[in-house]
């Protein structure tokens, strides 16, 4: 990919090509450093993978706003593209929300997503999810809209209510957060391509695919999700997928073999994760400042 200094939320809204923004979900500066030197445009916080890393626990509505606050401040520091970050329903009312805004763009974040779930949330992909009343989101939504500095900090609003309410009051939410302000609109967990291509057709906004591998939404490939209008295609729990499966079965060989000589190939090298982690550069600045 080549670098684009236009700001990622022009990219989205002046689209002329129906070419999609691919973000993958990262956990901690590792796995968002790994996505930035393979090019990716920007990277999203998974709630999910920093409940899951951080906690050894699923999506549940148990991460604090300080966790997650201090988690995107590693993160931003250790990259130079957007990271977009899953506050899950804003820990609180519309003044939480507004705080929380304040403190990640000072934290160098580019952006939220904002849902309108019953506290305590759940995975968009879970049974049993509750929505709040829309009144009570667009407080908190038009708080995170007044918060923010900068127009170029994206706010993305996140709608759960298909599965309680259906689809017609999914979008009817929808498009309501689009006319206060958001600048994407998310319809969580569509359940068939049909549903898909009536919230690309409906929604008067930019939108958002999210593709969770196993989850209820069919996972489509990015040409299908741009032919069907997304504009915003997330891949959340992928990383944190590969790196859990990765770490079983290394970790099941060593158990079982006594060594890790057979799992080299699966590995990288000592040096080849020095270069990763910027070894080579934190060298350099100690030389410079060799007396």
């Amino acid at each position: 990919m080549t670098e684009d200094s236009t700001p990622l939320i022009d990219r989205i809204k002046n689209n002329n090509n129906n070419n999609a923004i691919v973000v993958p979900g990262v956990y901690d500066a590792l796995s968002a450093k790994i996505a930035e030197q393979l090019g990716f445009e920007a990277v999203f916080q998974s709630g999910y993978s920093v409940s899951a890393s951080m906690l050894g626990l699923p999506d549940y509505g148990l991460l604090t706003a300080s966790e997650v606050i201090e988690q995107a401040r590693r993160i931003a520091k250790t990259i130079s593209i957007p990271l977009i970050v899953d506050i899950d329903t804003g820990y609180g009312n519309a003044l939480t929300v507004r705080r929380v805004v304040r403190e990640l763009e000072d934290a160098g974040v580019k952006g939220i997503f904002l849902e309108d779930q019953l506290w305590p949330k759940r995975c968009g992909h879970m049974q049993g999810k509750q929505v709040i009343a829309r009144d009570e989101y667009i407080q908190k939504l038009k708080a995170a809209l007044d918060a923010r500095s900068s127009n170029e900090f994206i706010v993305v609003a996140r709608t759960d209510a298909l599965e309680p309410l259906g689809l017609d009051e999914a979008i009817d939410r929808a498009n309501e957060y689009a006319r206060v302000g958001a600048d994407l609109v998310f319809i969580e967990a569509p359940r068939s391509i049909d549903e898909m291509v009536r919230i690309c057709r409906e929604v008067k906004a930019p939108t958002v695919a999210n593709m969770i591998e196993g989850g209820k939404t069919p996972l489509l490939s990015i040409d299908e999700l741009e032919r069907l209008g997304y504009r915003f295609i997330l891949f959340p729990l992928t990383a944190i997928f590969a790196s859990a499966y990765a770490i079983i079965d290394a970790l099941t060989l060593l158990k079982s073999r006594k060594d890790t000589k057979s799992i080299m190939h699966k590995l990288l090298t000592f040096n080849e994760f020095n270069k990763l982690v910027g070894l080579d550069e934190l060298k350099m600045l100690e030389k410079k400042y060799l007396y």
